[in-house]
């Protein structure tokens, strides 16, 4: 199991820290089991702050969380601990963090999945709103339509076009049934009216292997996975799904300019913490979340990785999550996608 990374109050370089699980868990239980426990705005924090990410390490949303992570150690005077819990196509972690104790210790780095799970696992034993606090919205980034150097494709037209003479047989690479990328796929296709073959993978890290050795025709991904890839001159995009035009990207028409009006797809990150914390609490994390957002070098940072900042108030992002599930549930239902 991967252990725990340290990010250090004053910004030192992350160590790696071996925890004793069994210990933590008790003193979960019974901080739990105590009447009364209550952190305060005042007093909080004062023992090292968990953000589980349940995905592996080395991802987008494992190096957002690192991040944020580390502005918000600087900014706190307390330890964060990057906590990677994947499996369960992220469940596992988000439901540790659901279970854990409502005290601002123990937050979840949340993406898209976080609102799709709520249709594609119908038998969960948590609830994406009942059971979590949003704390802040932190940023969203495109998705990139991608192809190897090597491709013949040099436009969405051309994708379309080999598509509809040969339905079925160009294919498009996905993280897994129902990940982010499985989705916007699917509503491209619904949006161009073609069919595309759906290759799932155990990740986006295999899919995009696969990509770049052209086992499969196109991908669609978020740029802080594809950015390096692009910068190497080993992919190549064919639009952006953004309604404008990005900085990074921008001789990359939109979806919009590729002849696609109604396509948008992005994959984004929030930070929530269980329900029933402290609402003070919360409105502590958001203050130093939407600050940490709005430093020179944080932001910096997340638009080198096509990441645009999204700070709001935890209730923007409680509507926004709220939104989320509705609209990507349709989706879901209509295309009849099913969880591996």
């Amino acid at each position: 199991m991967h252990e725990p990374d340290v990010i250090p109050a004053q910004g030192r370089r992350p160590t790696r820290t071996r925890w004793m699980a069994g210990g933590l868990m008790a003193l979960a239980s019974l901080a739990m089991a105590l009447p009364g426990t209550r952190v305060h705005a005042q007093t909080w924090p004062q023992r090292p702050v968990h953000i589980v990410v349940p995905f592996a390490p080395g991802g987008a949303v494992d190096a957002i969380a690192r991040a944020v992570g580390q502005r918000l150690a600087e900014q706190l005077g307390q330890q964060v601990v990057i906590d990677n819990r994947p499996g369960a196509s992220a469940n596992l972690g988000t439901e540790a963090v659901a279970r854990a104790a409502p005290d601002g210790y123990t937050l979840l780095m949340g993406a898209n999945g976080l609102a799709t799970n709520v249709t594609l696992f119908p038998a969960l034993s948590f609830d994406a709103l009942r059971d979590f606090a949003p704390v802040a919205r932190v940023g969203e980034a495109p998705v990139v339509m991608v192809v190897p150097t090597g491709s013949a494709l040099q436009s969405v037209d051309d994708l379309i076009a080999a598509a509809r003479r040969e339905p079925g047989r160009l294919t498009y690479g996905s993280a897994g049934n129902g990940s982010s990328n499985h989705l916007a796929g699917e509503m491209f296709k619904a949006a161009a009216g073609i069919n595309l073959l759906h290759v799932p993978y155990k990740g986006g890290a295999p899919a995009l292997t696969d990509l770049l050795g052209g086992r499969i025709t196109v991908m669609l991904h978020n740029t802080v996975e594809v950015l390096p890839q692009l910068r190497a001159n080993r992919l190549r995009a064919l639009a952006v799904s953004s309604p404008e035009r990005i900085a990074l990207l921008g001789t990359v028409p939109t979806m919009r300019e590729a002849g696609l009006p109604g396509y948008q797809a992005s994959v984004w990150w929030g930070l929530v913490a269980p329900a029933k914390t402290p609402r003070e609490v919360v409105a502590r994390l958001n203050a130093e979340t939407v600050k940490a957002l709005d430093s020179p070098g944080l932001r910096t940072l997340l638009a080198e990785m096509g990441v645009v900042p999204r700070p709001g108030s935890s209730e923007d992002f409680g509507r926004f999550l709220r939104d989320e599930v509705e609209r990507w549930g349709k989706v879901i239902r209509a295309a009849g996608i099913e969880a591996d």
